[in-house]
C-alpha cells in the first residue's frame, strides 16, 4: 500500500501530522508493506526566494491578527507538538520560500533518503535557531549532509533552478487536481484521503480501511498457460 503525504516545510501542522501519522504506522501490522512518499507543496509559492520575514509578522499580515493573536497561536502549536514529542521554538522564528528545499526532496527521494531529508528540515525549521531561510544554499546543503546526501551533488542541485522544478509544480498540480488546498493531505492508495493533523486513532482508521479494501488481482484465466517461474521456463512438448 502506498501512502502519499503533501506538505510543506513552512507548515508546522505538517510537522505535527507527520508524528501523528507515523506514531499510527508504528502500530499498524503491515507497516513493512507501507510505501511513504512526500510529494510537495508550497503554502507561499508567490514569495521570492531571498524575502524571509519573522513568523509572526507573516501571520498578523496574512490572517489581520493582532500580534498578541498570532503569538498565542505559535504558544499552541507548542504545546501540540510536545505532546507528540517534538521540539518547537514559539518565539523567533523565520518564514520564506520553500521551493528550493521541495526540489531537494525530489534529489533525496532518488536516492532513497527523502523520509530522513524532510524530518531533518522540519527539526531545523522548528526546533534550531538557526534558519533555513536567511542563511542561503549552504545551511540546506549542510541539512541535505546530515540526511546522507551528497554535499557536491545537492549543491549543483540548488546552483541550478530547474533541476527537480518540473517533479515540484507537477506534484502542485496533482494535489490540486485532487482537491487539496491545505496541508498537510495524506492519500491511501488513491482512494482515501485524510486531511489535515488528524489524531493518530484516525491515520489508525485509514489504514486499516485502506488495507482491508484493497482489491485483490482478479485472473483472466487458472493460470495454465506457459510460463516462466522460480523452477524454471515450462519446455514445450511436441
Amino acid at each position: 500500500m502506498r501512502v502519499e503525504i503533501w506538505s510543506d516545510i513552512a507548515c508546522p501542522w505538517c510537522y505535527v501530522g507527520k508524528a501523528r501519522f507515523e506514531k499510527a504506522l508504528e502500530a499498524f501490522p503491515y507497516r513493512d508493506q507501507v510505501e511513504v512518499v512526500h510529494r510537495s507543496f508550497e503554502l507561499d509559492p508567490g514569495r521570492a526566494k531571498g524575502d524571509v520575514q519573522p513568523v509572526l509578522a507573516m501571520l498578523t499580515k496574512k490572517y489581520g491578527m493582532s500580534q498578541a493573536q498570532a503569538q498565542s497561536g505559535e504558544d499552541n502549536l507548542g504545546a501540540q507538538a510536545a505532546a507528540e514529542g517534538l521540539d518547537y521554538r514559539t518565539r523567533d522564528r523565520d518564514h520564506g520560500n520553500t521551493f528550493d528545499m521541495h526540489r531537494l526532496l525530489h534529489f533525496a527521494k532518488e536516492h532513497g533518503r527523502q523520509d530522513e531529508l524532510i524530518q531533518i528540515l522540519y527539526r531545523a525549521n522548528f526546533a534550531e535557531e538557526r534558519s533555513v531561510f536567511a542563511e542561503g544554499d549552504e545551511r540546506l546543503v549542510e541539512l541535505a549532509a546530515e540526511a546522507g546526501l551528497d554535499a557536491g551533488a545537492a549543491r549543483e542541485v540548488l546552483a541550478d533552478p530547474a533541476r527537480y522544478a518540473d517533479e515540484v509544480r507537477a506534484d502542485e498540480r496533482e494535489a490540486a487536481e485532487l482537491g487539496a488546498n491545505g496541508v498537510p493531505f495524506f492519500v491511501l492508495d488513491r482512494a482515501y484521503g485524510v486531511s489535515g493533523a488528524q489524531p493518530a486513532e484516525v491515520f489508525t482508521q485509514a489504514l486499516t480501511q485502506a488495507w482491508g479494501d484493497r482489491s485483490p488481482l482478479k485472473l483472466i484465466d487458472d493460470g495454465g498457460a506457459e510460463a516462466c517461474g522460480p523452477d524454471g521456463c515450462a519446455v514445450p512438448q511436441h
